[in-house]
């Protein structure tokens, strides 16, 4: 079933795909903002949120586990450095 969407609506979602990668990476570096400044509860939810948008950014899974045990905001900020 085709949804009935405008040109305009339908470029609208072109380009957000098209930018995907770099849409993450700058959620990614809000995220570690908030990861220097979060601790206890809000800080396990700052990571879940991270996590997903490391893995837009394209980052492997390997590494993202390595830096979540290490839970160091200055690792992952060295670690994103590479998707800039």
């Amino acid at each position: 079933m085709p949804a009935d969407r405008s040109r305009h609506q339908e470029k609208i979602i072109k380009n957000y795909y098209q930018n995907r990668d770099a849409i993450g990476l700058q959620k990614a570096q809000e995220q570690v903002t908030e990861l220097y400044l979060s601790e206890g509860k809000k800080r396990e939810t700052v990571w879940k949120r991270l996590i997903s948008h490391l893995e837009k950014v394209g980052m492997k899974e390997k590494q993202i586990q390595e830096l979540r045990a290490a839970d160091d905001p200055a690792m992952v900020a060295k670690a994103l450095e590479k998707y800039i």
